[in-house]
């Protein structure tokens, strides 16, 4: 049997990625990311996450949450227009 390739890139030097929680939606299209996470993260009630997603073979298969802040001044400039027309 053929090993499933990743979707993700992995991360840089230093980095890790981890599954950190199983969430659930409801019916009204809403996650809670849990409060030891949002801890750990800084997120806080009232922040700006970006959600980022990653498309392989035409289907988005991983979608990242960063926040609005630790984001590089380039993807800032593409991003930020997005993020002020749906505010």
């Amino acid at each position: 049997m053929a090993k499933k390739e990743a979707c993700c890139p992995m991360p840089g030097p230093g980095g890790r990625c981890s599954v950190e929680a199983i969430v659930s939606m409801d019916d009204r299209g809403q996650m809670v990311i849990p409060k030891e996470l949002r801890m750990r993260a800084g997120i806080n009630p009232g922040d700006k996450l970006a959600a980022v997603s990653w498309e392989k073979d035409g289907k988005v298969c991983c979608i990242m949450l960063i926040s609005v802040d630790q984001l590089s001044e380039p993807v800032k400039t593409v991003v930020g227009p997005m993020l002020k027309e749906t505010l």
